[in-house]
């Protein structure tokens, strides 16, 4: 499947959640904003990717990374974004989502783990709830939290001299 076709609606994505579930396979879910895609982000996909048979990846929209983030994020467009995530050899699927969590997706999506990175504990995940309410499981995936879009920018901002 190329890059493209791995950037698909919900609908699509659950269709697809549908076939590997007749096949018996396992599927994971990890989200997030994914700007300025760094190794920590390759880090907690690579780690997700293990937990399943499959890897579905939920990326934030723009207007849900601005509300999450602030007025100046997200440096890279949704679209974009999505691509670079799909073309890591550990996802399988993408979507972007407007809402301000994951839980819609959750909800319809059903996946057998849901995955966040390790500035979570299983006990922090704000949507183990829904996860568990179906008798999914969640997990946390991923190095230590030492890398950031937010230091990469202003790295990146200092070493151009700007502020």
């Amino acid at each position: 499947m190329s890059t493209s076709q791995k950037v698909g609606r919900l609908s699509e994505v659950v269709e697809q959640r549908e076939r590997w579930r007749a096949e018996g396979k396992t599927v994971a879910l990890a989200n997030g904003v994914f700007d300025l895609i760094h190794v920590g982000h390759v880090r907690y996909l690579e780690g997700a990717k293990e937990l399943a048979d499959y890897l579905v990846v939920a990326v934030n929209s723009d207007a849900s990374t601005r509300a999450y983030k602030g007025p100046d994020r997200p440096h890279i467009p949704e679209g974009e974004r999505a691509e670079m995530v799909a073309a890591l050899a550990c996802t399988d699927r993408v979507v972007v989502f407007d809402e301000p969590n994951v839980r819609t997706i959750i909800r319809t999506l059903k996946p057998d783990v849901h995955v966040k990175g390790t500035d979570y504990t299983p006990d922090t995940i704000p949507e183990a709830d829904e996860v568990k309410a179906y008798g999914g499981r969640v997990a946390v995936a991923g190095d230590p939290k030492n890398h950031s879009t937010t230091e990469l920018a202003k790295r990146l901002q200092s070493e151009r001299g700007t502020k």
